[in-house]
């Protein structure tokens, strides 16, 4: 079927977040008079959300009482800070202008919930563009449940066999395999080290977003 959207994941594949998470991290770090961490060890579990982030940076037991209150420091501070540092991938503002120029449509489906979504793809001027955005506030199951996806799909009217997924996370990839779709898995996101993103059954993978544009020229034509 022929190609008609492109769908993204939006943290670790349309985005570059983690400068963001990892500056809320050290500002808590501060404040309770802790030496910076090492910002890898925030981007290695990015994928994990908040709570691993938290567990990771402070090396608290999720079922501490103190785990809760950091968890919840760390919400409301990112909320004010969500947009400060966060930036397109290189290469990724092109391939928009490629997608928008060959007559697609693109969107994001990601399981960041709106609150934070919204805002960035505002401030990055990305809001106006996107045909769709879904986030958990909007389906009953996230990904990698096919229901965002599906969701998506609907929402742009257009048949899930005739869109490419991209995300770099094995929801990502299942979520678009259950939905129908095609999908190409990003080794350049939020992978955590002992995953292979070769492994999760995508239909392409690739190691920059530079390498988007040959899939997405593969899928134009059919191949």
């Amino acid at each position: 079927m022929r190609l008609k959207a492109v769908l993204f994941d939006m943290d670790g594949t349309l985005l570059d977040s983690a400068p963001d998470f990892v500056a809320v991290i050290q500002q808590m770090r501060a404040a309770r008079g802790l030496a910076p961490v090492d910002p890898q060890r925030v981007r290695d579990v990015v994928s994990g959300g908040a709570r691993a982030m938290v567990i990771n940076a402070f090396e608290v037991d999720p079922f501490d009482p103190a785990f809760e209150v950091l968890r919840l420091e760390f919400l409301e501070r990112y909320q004010d800070h969500c947009a400060e540092l966060t930036r397109p991938y290189e290469g990724i503002e092109a391939l928009l202008d490629d997608i928008e120029h060959a007559r697609l449509l693109w969107g994001v489906v990601t399981n960041k919930p709106v609150r934070y979504a919204e805002p960035i793809m505002q401030r990055l001027g990305l809001a106006e563009r996107s045909r769709v955005l879904i986030c958990p506030d909007h389906v009953s199951r996230s990904k990698p449940d096919p229901e965002p996806l599906l969701l998506a799909c609907e929402r742009l009217g257009v048949e899930p066999a005739s869109v490419l997924f991209i995300g770099d996370d094995l929801r990502d990839i299942e979520s678009g395999r259950a939905a129908g779709t095609r999908t190409v898995a990003v080794g350049y996101g939020y992978i955590h080290p002992e995953d292979n993103p070769r492994s999760w059954g995508a239909d392409a993978v690739v190691d920059h977003p530079s390498e988007l544009r040959a899939v997405l020229d593969r899928a134009l034509c059919g191949c």
